[in-house]
C-alpha cells in the first residue's frame, strides 16, 4: 500500500456525505466525450450477423431544459446478440463499461463485436454490451449521477440503474451463462481520484493501492477455473505485458493466485462477474497508464483476453 490520500475537497473527513455533498460533487462533473459518436454508431455499423437490442436506457438529465423523453434518448442501453443463436450452444456474455471512465473496456467489447463475433457465434450464443454506464464513459467516471459505484450494485434491489436494467434483461433470456467476460482497466486516476473519493462518500480512512504496471485478471474466489485463467494471461501474454506483483507478492491488496491472476469473491461484493453466475468467469484489468502502451494495444489486450478464453472453452 502507498501513503494515504490527502482531504478530498468535498465533505468533511470521517463523515459520510449527505446529499448535499452528493449534489456538490455531481454538479463538479463535466461531459468530456460522445457516447453517440464513440459507441452507438459504431454499434449501428454492425454487419448481419447479429441483432442489436436495446435492452433499457438510463433516467438521467443531461440538459434541464429537455423533456423526460429527450432525456431518455442520451442515454439509450444497447446489447449485441449473436444471430445464429441456438438453445443447445452455450451462452457467453462480454461485458464492458460497467466503469465508463475504463475506455478499452467499452472499445474492446466493441471492436470483438466487429471483428471477432462472426467466428465464435458458430460455436457460442453471444451477448455483448459494450457500454453498461454510458453517463460513465462521457464524464469519464467511476460512479453514476447518484455517487454510486455501479460495479458493486449487482445484487437484488440494486441501487444503480446500470446494473439493475442489465440483469434484469439477461434474466428474461431465460439462459444459463456459461462464461462471462468483463473488460476492465485499473489507472492511475484509481489512486489520485476514485478511491480518495470513496473514502470521502463513505466517511472512511483507505490507503491506496500499488498501482501495477501491466495486465492481469481477477477470477472468481468460489470458481476460480484456473486453467481458464491462464489461457487467458497466456493468450494476452502475446499481445502485452503481464503485471508482477508487488514487494508482499499481491497486486492491488490481493494475494497473487498464479501468474497475473487474482480472485475476488465477486457475488459477495456485488460485482458485474458475479450476477451471470457462469461456470468460467473473469474479470480484465488492462493498465492504460504503463509508457509500454498505447490506446489500441490496450483495445487488443481486451480482445485477446476474450478470445483466449473462448478458445480455451472451445478446446474442451
Amino acid at each position: 500500500m502507498t501513503e494515504q490520500q490527502s482531504h478530498y475537497p468535498i465533505g468533511t473527513p470521517g463523515e459520510a456525505w449527505g446529499e448535499e455533498q452528493k449534489q456538490q460533487w455531481l454538479q463538479a462533473q463535466r461531459i468530456k466525450r460522445s457516447y453517440q459518436a464513440e459507441v452507438l454508431e459504431k454499434l449501428s455499423e454492425l454487419n448481419e450477423q447479429c441483432e442489436l437490442i436495446q435492452y433499457g436506457a438510463l433516467p438521467y438529465k443531461t440538459e434541464p431544459t429537455l423533456t423526460e423523453q429527450q432525456n431518455a434518448d442520451a442515454y439509450p442501453l444497447f446489447i449485441v446478440k449473436s444471430r445464429q443463436w441456438q438453445a443447445d450452444k452455450p451462452v457467453v456474455l462480454i461485458t464492458g463499461g460497467v466503469h465508463g471512465y475504463e475506455t478499452s473496456g467499452v472499445q474492446g467489447a466493441l471492436r470483438f463485436a466487429q471483428t471477432q463475433l462472426e467466428k465464435y457465434q458458430r460455436d457460442f450464443n453471444i451477448l455483448v454490451a459494450p457500454c453498461v454506464s454510458p453517463w460513465g464513459y462521457e464524464t469519464i467516471n467511476r460512479w453514476n449521477p447518484d455517487a454510486v459505484d455501479p460495479n458493486r450494485s449487482f445484487c437484488a434491489d440494486s441501487p444503480s440503474p446500470e446494473a439493475a436494467q442489465l440483469m434484469a434483461y439477461v434474466a428474461s433470456l431465460g439462459v444459463k451463462i456459461y462464461a462471462h467476460f468483463d473488460l476492465h482497466e485499473t489507472t492511475d486516476s484509481d489512486n489520485a481520484e476514485f478511491r480518495p473519493a470513496r473514502a470521502a462518500r463513505d466517511g472512511i480512512t483507505q490507503d491506496n493501492w500499488n498501482i501495477p504496471d501491466g495486465f492481469y485478471l481477477v477470477g472468481d474466489t468460489e470458481k476460480p477455473v484456473p486453467e481458464f485463467q491462464k489461457a487467458v494471461i497466456d493468450a494476452v501474454e502475446k499481445v502485452t505485458h503481464i503485471a508482477p506483483p508487488d514487494e508482499n507478492g499481491m497486486i492491488i491488496g490481493a494475494p497473487l493466485e498464479q501468474k497475473g491472476v487474482i480472485n475476488y469473491a465477486k457475488t459477495k461484493l456485488a460485482l458485474c462477474g458475479g450476477f451471470s453466475k457462469a461456470a468460467f468467469v473473469t474479470t480484465t484489468e488492462v493498465y492504460p497508464d504503463s509508457p509500454k502502451v498505447d490506446d489500441e494495444n490496450c483495445i487488443q489486450a481486451q480482445i485477446a483476453a476474450v478470445t483466449g478464453g473462448l478458445d480455451y472453452l472451445l478446446a474442451q
